[in-house]
């Protein structure tokens, strides 16, 4: 076990985690401030999943010519210097051109982390490794917003605060630059969306996750108040499913090391989603039981990120598992604009049980894919 460079990557991404969770909810309350309406917010912040999707195919080839460590520190003085730049951007279309080098930015260092945690992690600790790296990083998520209540929206000092989080990230990469992973160039067809293909129950599941966690996020506060809860209980409720989420990966990625074939325990993630939303119009008037229920959901679901980026790393290493990364992070990407789409429109179709349906559809179409590779494809991904 390569702890220093295990330690110095999920250091580095879970401090910037920090300063996501600070930052977004700041963006937004200062453009909201200014009297921009909610769809202009809508649209720059969505500025920033097309960018995650255009930035992925850079991260390979930027770290096979300038090496993993200095593009991450290229990247993190990249996402310090644009998240300053808001504040002192005098007009509203110059935080457009902002949001793109901060996400691309942020898309990169995000692939060339989870890529030296996956080379550095011994096969049979992967699950665990990468289950520590999902609670600590939920746990910088959760942290940014408590940051952000502390300080407020005014002044220089949140922006102040995020540039010196992302600048901190630097000091555990510089820490362990002597381990961090070389990535060769190898010869033939390195065009990374043909690994989309070669691992697709890992790629179709953090798509699925990656839809889920957006658009569930998002329209969830419309949901509860539409079905009769006030913004504090909605809240409260989506904070069960953060808990979830920070509790059960480390035991969720233990148990991904011992099962022969992690796909089996994909399947198994998303049977739990499609369960729990088939059972929410049943028991939302119930908010223990949601809150219960819920817990569960968001631990488990959120295991298929974890367990599908330890799926691709037992499939894949060195300059392929590189461009695996980056696959696997645009389809996460893709989920992010699926996913708030689908939902949307599921409700306006439907009403109120369109939510649950919407996001029972996206588990449903998994598992029909996901079993098709596990009986008919045999041993490929």
């Amino acid at each position: 076990m390569l702890w220093l460079p295990i330690a110095a990557a999920i250091s580095s991404i879970s401090v910037v985690g920090i300063a996501i969770g600070l930052g977004m909810p700041l963006l937004s309350i200062i453009l909201e401030t200014r009297g921009y309406s909610a769809s202009m917010i809508g649209l720059n912040t969505a500025v920033a999943g097309i960018a995650s999707i255009a930035a992925a195919p850079l991260a390979t080839p930027l770290a096979v010519r300038f090496g993993v460590v200095w593009t991450m520190l290229a990247m993190i003085l990249l996402g310090a210097a644009s998240f300053v730049g808001f504040y002192f951007a005098p007009s509203f279309w110059m935080w457009f051109p902002l949001r793109v080098t901060l996400h691309l930015s942020l898309t990169v260092l995000f692939i060339l982390s989870e890529f030296w945690i996956s080379t550095s992690a011994p096969p049979h600790k992967r699950g665990l490794v990468l289950g520590i790296y999902a609670t600590v990083l939920s746990l910088g998520f959760a942290a940014g917003p408590w940051l952000f209540a502390q300080m407020g929206s005014s002044g220089f000092l949140p922006f102040g605060v995020v540039f010196a989080l992302v600048m901190l990230a630097a000091i555990p990469v510089l820490a362990a630059w002597r381990e961090s992973p070389q990535i060769v160039p190898e010869g033939g067809s390195t065009g990374f969306i043909r690994y989309i293909w070669a691992v697709p129950t890992a790629t179709a599941a953090v798509l699925v996750f990656g839809a889920v966690e957006t658009g569930g996020f998002a329209l969830f506060p419309v949901y509860g108040n539409r079905i009769g809860y006030s913004e504090g209980d909605a809240a409260l409720l989506l904070t069960m499913v953060g808990l979830g989420n920070v509790i059960m990966q480390i035991p969720l990625g233990m148990i991904s090391d011992r099962v022969r074939d992690r796909r089996h325990l994909l399947l198994l993630c998303a049977g739990v989603g499609l369960a729990g939303m088939i059972l929410l119009p049943h028991i939302h008037l119930n908010w223990h039981v949601m809150a219960g229920v819920l817990f569960i959901w968001g631990g488990v679901v959120a295991a298929l990120y974890t367990v599908g980026l330890a799926h691709l790393g037992s499939r894949l290493s060195g300059h392929e598992l590189a461009n695996a990364n980056a696959a696997f992070v645009l389809c996460y990407g893709l989920g992010m604009v699926l996913g708030p789409q689908a939902i949307g429109l599921g409700m306006d179709l439907f009403g109120t049980d369109g939510f649950g349906w919407s996001l029972a559809l996206f588990f449903a179409i998994y598992i029909v894919l996901g079993g098709s590779r596990l009986f008919v494809g045999g041993k490929q991904g």
